[in-house]
């Protein structure tokens, strides 16, 4: 299929080919999800940790005897039931960690991106040509493409420029193509690629399974 080509001052001036294996792919809301679950997932650190009855401070002799006293059987002061013990079934360091088969992955990547080219929310820049960083420059960039919300900015590779000039602007977010992700894409409302992110993103997420030794992610 074919989809128009601004400058930054929002005029059109070309039309490209984009690759129907990479933006055309038929929408699978399952995969979708599924790759969002694992790579919020992924993202924990899973540090919460509490003391169990045989890590809290505290003498294990029984409180007092068994029988003839009036009170409940007790044993340990570190018991989960008394204060200062031990907590019952509380978190312990561990791995969130979860697998996803790779065709899956590269799956619902191509679905995501084919979502927002049938939303319109894909829109392609010839080059956003900066020389130096300039907040301002970006901003009349955005507004001549007629951008007014959320936005992801790819760039084929790490731009500074771009990335500085961005930065500080409210719900705008930076990648290069190689680091695409479902995340980043669902919560955006406007993808802005440049033509070099495009045919990056189609070399890497495309038939071939990797551009310049960078393997699709």
């Amino acid at each position: 299929m074919q989809v128009p080509v601004y400058n930054t001052e929002g005029r059109e001036v070309d039309q490209i080919e984009i690759d129907d294996g990479v933006f055309g792919v038929a929408p699978n809301a399952a995969v979708v999800h599924q790759a969002l679950v694992r790579q919020h997932a992924n993202a924990r650190v899973g540090l919460a940790d509490t003391k169990g009855r045989g890590e809290v401070r505290g003498s294990t002799r029984k409180l007092y005897r068994q029988k003839h006293t009036g009170y409940a059987r007790a044993g340990s002061r570190r018991s989960p039931t008394r204060k200062g013990g031990g907590a019952a079934f509380g978190p312990h360091p561990r791995s969130y960690r979860q697998a996803m088969p790779k065709k899956m992955r590269r799956l619902a990547l191509r679905c995501v991106l084919s979502g927002k080219v049938t939303d319109g929310e894909l829109k392609v820049v010839d080059s956003l040509g900066l020389e130096r960083p300039a907040t301002k420059q970006m901003v009349s960039i955005l507004k001549a493409l007629a951008i007014d919300s959320s936005v992801l900015i790819v760039t084929g590779s790490p731009d500074t420029n771009v990335v500085k000039s961005a930065r500080n602007l409210e719900k705008v977010s930076i990648l290069p193509a190689a680091m695409l992700n479902v995340g980043d894409l669902l919560s955006h409302n406007v993808l802005l690629m440049t033509v070099d992110a495009v045919r990056r993103a189609e070399g890497i997420w495309g038939n071939r399974e990797s551009v310049s030794g960078v393997e699709a992610s």
